[in-house]
């Protein structure tokens, strides 16, 4: 009906309809002539009909007043905004720059898929988007990512376009909350109106895994609010764990920010230079086992050796000192005695664990399981097994850190040697291997590699 026609803004701006994009309820999407420029422009058209409701025109002000603060490349440019007084519309026009090309929705409309490696391009090129959005004063939550909102330029350029449900921190914080975004593509705190920057995380990793699997999120199998696509699609480990942390139903174990998302996605792709042991060290009594579903580090007993020889003839002296003195007191007389006795119950806790320690040391075996659902630090002897700490969701490992051995001064300037650690943190847990394990450093990094590999998660220097 609008076609042909010429729009004029209350800026003197012409504007000639030629094609219209989209349709909804009291909204018009169209393709138009600006004739001073000859450029192609979108506008956006939000009409009084029966349908309309006070809260999209908030919406629709919202979103012309935050694209006129915005200059992204890859963001619509903001080009125009006035009042529609038209016979049969009547209404406001909103007109951005046009972007050449298709949704990625209308690509798997038409059958397109994608590969892994082109599934992690899209990603990370929203993800810097996000990481200018997020990081303005306030954030910008854009609060409706999905494969109808991202173009696929000509050019093979991704642009976040349809900034309709954009909301800013200060717009939180004040008023009434409007539930906006779309089922699938939400996260569970959208549902009762709260959002944050991780919001718009979950709403990228439904969209990515709307891409590899085909499916709208909706419809894939669900277990505890969490999207289950291992079984449906074939990804590598890494990269399996990055979407499951993008699409935790839980804020508490989603990414925190675009940032970390970014940097864990680019980790997958760059070696940690930071760690060069790639490699298993020659000679190594460390076994790891991988496969796409879990990784399994297994540190076998070193047997006898100088080392463990001295701890095995120390633990006996102490021991045996301790029962000599023990006993020498029991069979005194008086209260002072059974005093002193009670008295070397601590320094039996140390005799029994260096007594343990060398026990483990000779016959013991330490594993570090993880797989999709937990990871668990288990130290077995004798066909016993002692978690330490306890096991706990894989989903919570948000950081993996490692400290190199260094020397430092303490309070009376003495020189300290500090050893090595890889330590895996899953929330308040913490997984830690290190020189109490008898492993040399080479055998750390190489360890601390693998397991950064498997999850997908850089190593953090400490």
């Amino acid at each position: 009906m609008l076609l042909g026609q010429i729009l004029t803004s209350s800026h003197g701006h012409r504007y000639e309809v030629q094609q219209q994009l989209g349709k909804n309820a009291g909204r018009r999407t169209l393709l138009a002539g600006d004739l001073s420029s000859q450029a192609l422009v979108v506008i956006k058209l939000l009409t009084f009909s029966i349908d309309f409701e006070w809260a999209d025109l908030k919406l629709f002000e919202r979103e012309a007043e935050t694209l006129k603060t915005l200059s992204h490349p890859y963001i619509p440019r903001y080009i125009d905004y006035f009042d529609l007084d038209l016979p049969e519309f009547k209404g406001f026009a909103l007109v951005q720059s046009y972007i050449p090309g298709q949704s990625l929705q209308d690509c798997l409309k038409a059958g397109q898929t994608f590969s892994s490696d082109q599934i992690k391009q899209i990603a990370k090129a929203l993800l810097e988007i996000l990481v200018y959005l997020h990081d303005r004063h306030p954030p910008i939550i854009h609060r409706d990512i999905k494969p109808s909102n991202i173009m696929l330029a000509e050019t093979g350029d991704i642009y976040l376009v349809d900034f309709g449900s954009v909301q800013t921190v200060i717009a939180r914080e004040g008023g009434t909350m409007t539930v906006v975004g779309t089922y699938g593509y939400m996260p569970p705190e959208q549902f009762g109106g709260r959002t944050v920057p991780a919001s718009d995380l979950y709403s990228l990793g439904a969209t990515l895994l709307a891409l590899v699997t085909g499916s709208h999120p909706a419809d894939l199998p669900q277990k505890e609010l969490r999207i289950q696509f291992e079984d449906i699609v074939q990804l590598s480990p890494a990269f399996s764990f990055w979407l499951r942390k993008m699409t935790e139903p839980g804020l508490d174990r989603r990414f925190t920010s675009a940032h970390a998302s970014l940097q864990a996605l680019e980790q997958q792709k760059q070696p940690d230079l930071a760690i060069e042991a790639s490699q298993k060290p020659s000679g190594s009594r460390v076994l790891c086992r991988k496969s796409d579903n879990s990784i399994e580090i297994s540190i076998r007993s070193i047997g006898f050796g100088l080392e463990v020889l001295l701890r095995l003839l120390f633990a006996i002296v102490w021991n045996a000192f301790l029962m000599f003195f023990t006993v020498s007191l029991l069979r005194g007389a008086g209260q002072i005695f059974v005093f002193f006795a009670l008295f070397s119950l601590p320094f039996w806790g140390i005799g029994i664990s260096l007594a343990s320690t060398v026990l483990f040391t000779l016959f013991g075996q330490l594993q570090l399981r993880l797989n999709q659902e937990r990871i668990a630090l288990s130290y077995e002897i004798f066909g016993f097994a002692f978690n330490q700490p306890r096991p706990t969701q894989t989903q919570s490992i948000d950081r993996l850190e490692y400290k190199a051995r260094a020397f430092v001064k303490d309070s009376d300037g003495d020189r300290v040697e500090v050893k090595p650690k890889l330590a895996i943190c899953a929330g308040t847990q913490r997984y830690e291997l290190g020189s109490e394990n008898m492993l040399s450093d080479r055998e750390l990094e190489w360890i601390a590699h693998e397991i950064s590999s498997w999850l997908g998660l850089p190593i953090t220097r400490v």
